[in-house]
Order: structure tokens, then sequence, then C-alpha cells
């Protein structure tokens, strides 16, 4: 599962995920970002809480970089998910982060 919030400020629109970008999740925010396309500014994506992103949510954020979106992002291995993203290499089949168990009610980790 995925959860996604956006919030409005003057110079943009913050995206926080929280959750799995896999599967059907990565179509889910695809469909988002694409309606609110014509609404961007300067776009933030929050990925702090994402769990584990497989091949295709790498593709989506690699094409939402390419859209002008920056990320926030903590952890070893999400940070290089980030960093691979600016390269023209192909995504990591099947790259997980590791698990963290999330209470995305609360924005927190357990």
């Amino acid at each position: 599962m995925l959860r996604i919030t956006q919030s409005v400020t003057e110079k943009g629109q913050t995206w926080t995920l929280c959750g799995q970008l896999s599967g059907p999740w990565v179509l889910e925010l695809q469909k988002t970002w694409e309606q609110r396309r014509v609404e961007r500014g300067s776009d933030v994506i929050d990925l702090s809480d994402v769990t584990s992103i497989d091949e295709r949510g790498e593709s989506l954020l690699r094409r939402m970089k390419k859209d002008g979106a920056r990320f926030l992002a903590r952890g070893v291995e999400m940070k290089e998910i980030l960093t691979r993203l600016g390269s023209d290499s192909n995504p990591t089949l099947g790259k997980s982060l590791a698990h963290i168990d999330c209470d995305c009610s609360s924005g927190r980790n357990k």
C-alpha cells in the first residue's frame, strides 16, 4: 500500500509518500502525478517513509526527476536510489529498502 499526501505552498507542492512504491501503487502515483502536472510549480517528493521500491517505481521516480521534481530521503539505500536517478543506468531489479515499520497515519516510524 502507498499513501500519497500533497500539500500546496506558494512555491509548489510537497508530495509525502508512505509505504510501498511497487506493484499497482506505482500506477496510482503515476496517475496522480500526471493529473497534477498542470498545477505544479516546484515539486518536492518526500520519500522518507517509503519502505520499498521496485523497478517500475524507480523508473517513475526517474521520470518525475526529469519533470523537475526534487527529492527528500533518508537512509543509505534510498539515497543510493536517488543518486542513480540522475544516471542513465537501468533501475536495479527488485531493489528494496530495509523494511521499516511505518505508522503512515502519524508519519512516524515505529
